[in-house]
């Protein structure tokens, strides 16, 4: 039998995660666990059109220039694509300063208002929202954070996220929220601007000069692989069921660790002077927006809903490095 094709939209297509998932999703790639469908793919982008490389990495991928702020080349998608089954939200204004400065425009783009009446359009709610939102939705004064707890950011972007969720939950009937941690692993097909967290710390400490890292902040960061994989899999179980799904999952690594232990483990992969790492608190840095202090995540309901075994953070920094 001809197995049908599926049709998965991913809005922020050209950014860390996004590219990741394009490569994952495309024809011919390995795909992460075995799957009984196959994927059309699409996605967005904004102020990046898609370059050569990642054109080349997903090829039969179709490029659509959309603003989440006003929903403007929504409509095209419906023509040119038709109604997608899963709809992979990682656009965002996701740098935190950048939201402090900017309140009314990171809410505009943070909470898909427009996605959702757009999504909302279609005569048959069939589509499946898979919405990132991030551990900074905590208010960081406790470890190891479950689903349930109470959601009291400290800064404009974890409010906007807070938004958005609450904004999917009331007005939208089939979501998947993920609170997503910091996401590391290989750079992209097309590098992304921002610096990426492994990286920039294999190449500050590479210098051999001394560097500040805070000891205590705490986080759960995860291997970008382990979030295409989640997000694979609630794909898939969503094509294969269709039943309702309301779900929020906090998508985290199994470790919680500081900066501090971050550098060391590179420091150790790569065999550095771990006498470079100076100790520092967060405290004592202004960086223009307040951070939660301990956002680490317990992570057990992802691993039993999913079946799922996640990365550890040093065999991540390897995986990363490896290359």
């Amino acid at each position: 039998a001809k197995m049908s094709r599926k049709r998965v939209l991913v809005l922020g297509g050209t950014g860390y995660l996004g590219q990741h998932l394009l490569q994952a999703f495309s024809r011919g790639a390995t795909p992460p666990t075995p799957s009984e469908h196959e994927y059309d793919v699409a996605f967005t982008y904004h102020s990046n059109p898609p370059p050569q490389p990642l054109l080349g990495a997903a090829p039969d991928s179709l490029a659509f220039c959309v603003d989440l702020r006003t929903g403007h080349g929504l409509e095209a998608i419906s023509h040119a694509f038709g109604q997608p089954h899963v709809v992979i939200n990682c656009a965002a204004l996701s740098i935190p300063r950048a939201c402090e400065m900017d309140p009314p425009a990171a809410l505009s783009i943070n909470v898909p208002f427009a996605l959702v009446k757009w999504l909302s359009s279609f005569s048959e709610s069939t589509t499946l929202l898979i919405h990132l939102s991030t551990d900074q939705v905590y208010e960081g004064t406790k470890s190891f954070y479950k689903e349930e707890d109470e959601t009291l950011a400290v800064n404009v972007y974890g409010k906007t996220k807070v938004a958005a969720e609450q904004f999917i939950s009331v007005n939208y009937p089939n979501f998947a929220i993920l609170r997503s941690s910091i996401i590391f692993g290989p750079q992209t097909v097309s590098p992304v601007p921002k610096s990426l967290p492994i990286q920039w710390i294999d190449s500050v400490l590479a210098k051999g000069n001394e560097v500040d890292f805070f000891h205590d902040e705490f986080r759960c960061p995860v291997y970008v692989k382990d979030v295409v994989n989640i997000i694979w899999r609630l794909t898939n179980g969503w094509i294969s069921d269709s039943k309702q799904m309301q779900m929020l999952l906090n998508v985290g690594g199994p470790d919680r660790i500081s900066r501090v232990q971050m550098a060391e483990a590179v420091a150790y992969y790569r065999g550095y002077n771990t006498s470079l790492i100076k100790s520092v608190s967060a405290s004592s840095v202004d960086r223009g927006v307040k951070s939660p202090a301990d956002i680490s995540m317990d992570i057990t309901k992802l691993i039993q809903t999913l079946d799922f075994s996640p990365t550890t953070f040093a065999d991540g920094v390897r995986l990363t490095l490896a290359t």
